[in-house]
Parts: structure tokens; C-alpha cells; sequence
């Protein structure tokens, strides 16, 4: 007996929420069109065979979420926020321009190449293909037996993106 009366009480309450919502129309100004729709498609109850009351509005207007613009409720702030910081952290070589760094060694083991590059201030990094170096985004494409090549994003004098491909050459040192 106790559920017939909680869904009986959930019935009536969303009759007079469904009633409590439509639209009316005030003073002596006729009601739209849409008002006099709503009010024909009344909420109506029906009784089932289990005795409980069935509404249904015939009217119903649904909410269509729009998700164009809009950050994915789902997804954490924190990882996000993760993300950003990995992207925005930049490894040693990014520090300086390309003219500051200066190739010194090539080493080949098996089929992969690598370079000897040294900063200003005497300390040596061991690159691969692939790896970024310099301060405009450069990516190392290839490392031949006393070069490495590396491609650059520059922003012109139009304000457009332009790469520029730069060789690396092992320097060799002078006298005896």
C-alpha cells in the first residue's frame, strides 16, 4: 500500500510541476498560437493496472546540449592543466638560438645516428632524429656523417609561418 501512495504523490507532483509550466497569457491581449497549442496538450492522467497514475504531456520540449565550444564536462581540470605544462616546458637545447650551438661528433651504432651538440657553456648533449633543438620550435630531420639538419619555424614580416631547413657542420679545429 505504501508504494501505490509514494507513486501516486510522484504522479500528482509531476502533474502540477507539468501544469506549473506552461505558458499563459495575462491581461486582455489575446494568447500566441504556442500558448493556445500548450493549453489544448494539457497534461493528462491516466490510470494503470497497477492503480498508479501515468502522466503525459503531449508538448514536451527537450534540451539539446550543444557541445561546439564548449570544454568537455568529463574531463579533469588537473590533467589538463598537466598537459599544458608539458607542452609549455622546454628541454635545455630550446634555451639557445642555433648559432649558440655547435655540432662536435657524429656517432653511428647499428642504424641509428646521433650527435655531439655543445651549448655555451661547455656542456655536451647526446641528439637523435627527431629530438628539438634551438629557440624557434627546430626539429632535427637528419644527421649525415659530419652534419645535422634542422628545420626551424620562423614568423615573417607578415605575420606568416615559414620553415627554414639549417645545416649543422661539425666544426674542425685548426693547426697541429
Amino acid at each position: 500500500m505504501n508504494h501505490r501512495r509514494s507513486a501516486i504523490v510522484w504522479c500528482a507532483a509531476l502533474l502540477l510541476l507539468a501544469l506549473g509550466c506552461q505558458e499563459t497569457a495575462t491581461g486582455n491581449a489575446a494568447a500566441p498560437a504556442s500558448a493556445r497549442k500548450a493549453k489544448a496538450a494539457a497534461p493528462t492522467t491516466e490510470a494503470t493496472p497497477e492503480g498508479a497514475l501515468a502522466v503525459s504531456v503531449a508538448d514536451a520540449r527537450a534540451y539539446v546540449y550543444d557541445p561546439i565550444g564548449k570544454r568537455d564536462p568529463f574531463r579533469s581540470f588537473v590533467l589538463d592543466r598537466v598537459k599544458e605544462v608539458d607542452k609549455a616546458a622546454k628541454g635545455p637545447l630550446e634555451q639557445f638560438d642555433l648559432s649558440q650551438l655547435s655540432v662536435t661528433g657524429v656517432v653511428w651504432e647499428g642504424g641509428s645516428k646521433r650527435a655531439l651538440v655543445i651549448d655555451p657553456s661547455g656542456r655536451a648533449y647526446i641528439v637523435q632524429e627527431g629530438d628539438r633543438v634551438g629557440k624557434n620550435e627546430g626539429l632535427i630531420i637528419t644527421i649525415g656523417d659530419s652534419e645535422m639538419m634542422v628545420r626551424e619555424k620562423y614568423e615573417d614580416f607578415h605575420g606568416e609561418q615559414t620553415e627554414k631547413e639549417i645545416v649543422m657542420r661539425i666544426r674542425l679545429s685548426e693547426g697541429g
